[in-house]
């Protein structure tokens, strides 16, 4: 006999099989018709697998921006995502914008434009900020270098421990590959690693990336990135169009 549970707040129905082996975060479920998939406003969506955080319900700085349903994975207080944000201060005014159905991994960090020092001068060290008259040098505006916010598109995956370095731009449906540090822009589509990250491979010709960027699925209903998941998961871009001219 399989169990009934209503989601809180969501009028989502989840049938749940009984006496499967699987681990509790691969449970396997039977969905109702009108389910579509995991409730983009609670914070740990695997049951079971509390290191599984949606962070747009978590973050709390206005200038850090998450869309619906990426994650990071960090059994270390993945709700403290905030924390791997670095050298980001409310006087700059820089952004990490973050887009939809992003996968970031454990350590992956974003170093922002507050650890920027002055490049023109003979020394880069900021006496100013000590004081006790050092202050007589604090940089003007426009001396201390700044890149503009940090971007990361939608269906983005970030590996293990990677750093995003100022003002980088990373484009939709890219992956950046564990431990590289990111120190510029990233095209759609692509695999970039190393230090500093290099392009590994294109996932996609230009001429595919331009339809998939055009497509967005990330921004279609949930309901409909429910009803075509195989497709969305599938290689078949031509199929994913079709299904996008319905929306």
């Amino acid at each position: 006999m399989a169990r009934r549970n209503e989601l809180p707040d969501t009028g989502w129905e989840l049938i749940k099989a009984d006496a499967l082996p699987a681990p509790p975060y691969f449970q396997r479920y039977t969905l109702a018709e009108h389910m579509h998939g995991p409730n983009p406003e609670t914070k740990h969506p695997m049951e079971g697998f509390p290191q599984v955080c949606f962070i747009k319900n978590t973050v709390r700085n206005p200038n850090i921006v998450i869309g619906d349903y990426t994650y990071y994975d960090d059994p270390e207080d993945p709700e403290n995502f905030e924390r791997n944000v670095l050298y980001h201060f409310p006087f700059i005014g820089d952004k990490l914008v973050i887009g939809k159905f992003c996968a970031i991994a454990r350590g992956v960090k974003f170093i922002m434009n507050g650890a920027n020092h002055k490049l023109s001068g003979v020394s880069t060290y900021p006496f100013q900020i000590f004081g006790n008259g050092w202050e007589k040098v604090i940089p003007a505006p426009g001396d201390l270098p700044f890149k503009g916010d940090t971007i990361v598109g939608h269906d983005v995956w970030i590996g293990y421990e990677s750093l995003i370095m100022p003002g980088v731009k990373i484009g939709n449906g890219a992956i950046v590959a564990s431990r590289s540090v990111v120190v510029s822009d990233v095209e759609p589509y692509t695999m970039v690693g190393g230090n500093p990250a290099t392009l590994i491979k294109r996932r996609f010709d230009a001429e595919i990336v331009d339809k998939l960027n055009a497509i967005a699925w990330w921004n279609w209903p949930i309901e409909k990135i429910t009803e075509h998941l195989k497709i969305i998961v599938s290689g078949d871009v031509e199929a994913l169009r079709e299904c996008a001219a319905t929306i």
